[in-house]
């Protein structure tokens, strides 16, 4: 299974990766983005733009199982990150999270119920 916290961490040092929810709904509407990732606390109307958006565009849209604080660890940035749009990956394996279904990607990566 993939670590999403050190992908989400390869993919910030070696990929293409912007930061921002405008950045990312703008990514989602020109279909530019391989992958948009949320914190789980990323506000309601922001998350279903970019639901619909990346419908649209076909994008994976991963909600990671943390806060935006817990997401900007994650990322090294010592601003809360809320949504992050990965326009490359690197050397980082995220985008395998993708080869299977978002509900078993959400499910693996919060685990406890």
């Amino acid at each position: 299974m993939i670590d999403i916290d050190k992908a989400i961490s390869t993919a910030v040092k070696t990929g293409k990766v912007s930061f921002g929810s405008n950045s990312a709904i703008q990514s989602a509407k020109t279909g530019k983005a391989k992958m948009i990732i949320v914190a789980s606390n990323c506000p309601a109307e922001i998350r279903s733009d970019l639901e619909y958006y990346c419908k649209l565009s076909n994008i994976p849209l991963i909600v990671y199982r943390g806060s935006s604080t817990d997401l900007a660890a994650v990322c090294g940035k010592p601003f809360l990150v809320s949504a992050l749009t990965i326009r490359e990956p690197g050397d980082s394996e995220i985008l395998r999270l993708v080869e299977k279904p978002v509900e078993e990607a959400e499910e693996s990566e919060g685990g406890s119920e």
